[in-house]
């Protein structure tokens, strides 16, 4: 059955265990292409280096075309906590990553908003 094979690769990645995940912006309004995907091979390698692409503190990672904040980008949105930062270009993701996703220290200065989601019902079953 396909949602067996599904829920199987999902275990494997550790969905359900997430503990963070970055969405990040890689343009073209919000900044260039080519910034928005050096941005993104530092922030695979960042997670990479420090740990938190798997375990228990894994932090998923996704590139997206667009967050509808179409200025001052690269922009990202880290959740559970929905704050969303602008502004990661290469330089600054090394901080970001060591800072928010390891040390669960979020960037105020980068910060223009946020939009935490709800706790999870403790009821309700993971995968």
């Amino acid at each position: 059955m396909e949602k067996e094979k599904l829920q199987n690769i999902a275990r494997q990645l550790g969905v359900g265990g997430l503990k963070r995940h970055v969405f990040l912006c890689l343009g073209p309004t919000c900044c260039s292409e080519e910034t928005g995907q050096a941005a993104w091979e530092e922030l695979k390698k960042q997670i990479r280096n420090c740990g938190i692409s798997e375990g228990p503190n894994i932090c998923y990672r996704t590139k997206v075309g667009c967050l509808r904040i179409c200025t001052g980008g690269p922009n990202a949105v880290v959740y559970p906590e929905g704050t969303w930062y602008c502004g990661l270009t290469p330089d600054r993701i090394p901080r970001f990553v060591q800072d928010h996703l390891v040390e669960n220290k979020p960037i105020e200065e980068w910060i223009f908003a946020r939009n935490q989601l709800p706790e999870p019902d403790s009821s309700s079953p993971g995968i």
